[in-house]
């Protein structure tokens, strides 16, 4: 009776255990196929120039990703040897055979896993799209953060004519706002370089544009952050140097601007500089993509609640400009313009005309929050237009728009690398037709992220 129950029980093992090879093989031979879909998209996108990179990743893929599957099948065909073996001879010895079977097959297995992973190098590495930076300020600083921790962008050169390689790493490594950077060494090689873990990136420290040698960088494209050079003209130096091209990190007056997740697809290779628009931009336009979509948008106003920026004061101070501009950033809420909700119609043309807006500088050091009223189109609960905005949330714009429904506040967004979250309990409707939105973004991180996203996009369908 016992062996009986033993044999039954053996019998169902061995099942599960010839499934599982199977289901291993089959997986084994997917990484495989997976490969070569990745090597035919890598020729579509990036053309013959880089087939060699190409091809040596594939030789290592292959050969050892094939390594993987031969001993997966090999395990799989080598399971019914045990099982014959097992019905013409019953000694003790071979029976301890067979039950070690699973074990050493296991172990094998798990062998050739660790050395597939150990050699299986990241598809993205392969491209690493050239990243210099002219303006090492508040955003120059971030864009570089995001850069260096991302594998399919570089930086190799950053510009800025006040401040010397030892003071860059000092304030590329302390961070009032996002904390002390952890992820490597940051230090001094010389005059003009710094050392990023072992990456040498070099530094310049010219104020024209015109006079950075960013050709001999190797550059692909510049980030203009130096807030300065923001239209089409003065950012056109920087193709002088040498650069492909030129992304502001900032709205332009008569440069193209793209958001991501908004209207990046319309981007055409021929357009040599760009603007990344501004942070609120950047927060409002997903979001009234999202509405202007399901429920239309007749008309609406948007007020951005702001935390504090370089160019505010600290104590009061003369702004021939903007006189209220000129009291201290730290004590005071200070109404201001902002241009924002008029470039959304710039990204979404249908939306032209139908919004503007202002802002309000309040004494937070990072995180805003939009606040957009609109009137609809098409009638609408607030339930069904937070069911709207989560769904897109994790969907198309997932990594773009985010959703909430905690209680929630401006710190708890400190670092957050996405362009808008809506935040669902503190918004309000008057009715099925007139709504009050609120989304949070970190309008540093966020915004930073960004500009490496657009970047990217830029150098996949241009270089």
């Amino acid at each position: 009776m016992v062996q009986v129950l033993f044999a039954k029980v053996r019998r169902k093992v061995v099942a599960a255990e010839l499934i599982c090879k199977l289901v291993l093989l089959i997986l084994e031979l997917g990484k495989i196929v997976q490969g070569l879909e990745n090597m035919s998209w890598s020729f579509i996108s990036y053309g013959y120039a880089n087939s060699h990179y190409i091809f040596l990743h594939f030789f290592f893929y292959f050969l050892f990703s094939s390594f993987s599957t031969l001993l997966t099948f090999f395990f799989f065909v080598s399971f019914f040897i045990p099982m014959n073996f097992m019905d013409q001879a019953r000694s003790r010895s071979e029976s301890t055979v067979h039950h070690l079977h699973p074990l050493f097959s296991l172990l094998l297995l798990q062998i050739s896993s660790k050395l597939f992973q150990l050699f299986h190098f990241p598809f993205s590495l392969l491209y690493l799209f050239i990243l210099n930076i002219t303006g090492f300020g508040r955003i120059g600083r971030l864009v570089a953060r995001v850069a260096l921790q991302r594998d399919d962008v570089e930086l190799v050169a950053v510009n800025d004519p006040f401040i010397t390689t030892d003071y860059m790493t000092y304030m590329f490594k302390y961070d009032s706002v996002h904390g002390h950077w952890k992820h490597h060494d940051v230090t001094v090689k010389d005059s003009n370089t710094l050392l990023f873990g072992e990456k040498p990136v070099t530094v310049f420290g010219h104020r024209n544009p015109e006079e950075i040698p960013w050709g001999s960088t190797g550059a692909d494209i510049i980030v203009e952050s130096t807030g300065v050079f923001t239209d089409k003209d003065k950012a056109a130096a920087h193709l002088k140097g040498g650069a492909k091209k030129v992304i502001i990190s900032a709205p332009s007056k008569d440069a193209p601007m793209f958001v991501v997740g908004v209207n990046e697809h319309e981007y055409k290779p021929e357009l040599d500089i760009i603007s990344n628009a501004s942070c609120t931009t950047n927060c409002l336009a997903p979001l009234a993509k999202v509405i202007n979509d399901r429920f239309g948008i007749v008309e609406g106003l948007m007020t951005t609640v702001h935390s504090i920026t370089a160019t505010q004061k600290t104590v009061d101070g003369p702004s021939a400009k903007d006189w209220r501009g000129g009291r201290a950033a730290s004590f005071n809420i200070i109404p201001s313009s902002t241009g924002a909700a008029k470039a959304v119609g710039k990204v979404l043309p249908s939306l032209n005309g139908k919004l503007t807006g202002m802002a309000f500088r309040v004494p937070t050091v990072d995180v805003s929050v939009v606040d957009l009223t609109v009137r609809l189109e098409k009638s609408a609960s607030y339930d069904e237009i937070k069911d709207a905005i989560k769904e897109e949330s994790e969907g198309k714009l997932k990594g773009i728009l985010g959703y909430t429904e905690d209680d929630v506040v401006s710190t708890d967004f400190v670092g957050d690398s996405r362009s808008s979250i809506f935040d669902a309990k503190a918004g309000i409707a008057l009715n099925k037709n007139f709504v009050k939105l609120v989304s949070w973004y970190d309008n540093e991180w966020g915004y930073s992220s960004r500009v490496i996203d657009l970047l990217v996009h830029v150098a996949k369908i241009s270089l």
